[in-house]
């Protein structure tokens, strides 16, 4: 029977994971052990991670929506409010796009809701 080498695939493997690692510091980078731990930490953590910058970006929206209703006279809460009961369905990235770029837009809902 012939002889057969097995290196090649582990080879590729472990090149693949340190390839993954590229920037990392320290051991981490060059390091097959290391490196794996590093990555599984770092994909748990932009699992994680990307539902925290869903979360960050609506309060960014609530906050602007909220500061340019102030400046009308108005809170968020009966804004929000109002736009629910009026039936009205834009949400607020769809609003604090409109703040920032067409508010005159954002006046007309504003005197819809109240």
């Amino acid at each position: 029977m012939a002889r057969v080498k097995r290196g090649t695939i582990a080879n590729k493997r472990r090149k693949k994971v340190l390839k993954q690692a590229k920037g990392f510091k320290w051991g981490r980078k060059s390091k097959y052990k290391l490196a794996k731990q590093a990555l599984m930490k770092a994909w748990s953590y932009s699992t994680r991670d990307r539902k925290v910058k869903k979360r960050e970006k609506r309060r960014l929206w609530q906050t602007q929506l909220s500061a340019f209703l102030k400046e009308k006279g108005l809170s968020y809460s009966k804004f929000i409010a109002g736009l629910k009961k009026k039936d009205i369905q834009i949400d607020r990235k769809i609003l604090s796009i409109l703040v920032k770029e067409k508010p005159e837009a954002v006046d007309k809902i504003i005197e819809m809701v109240k």
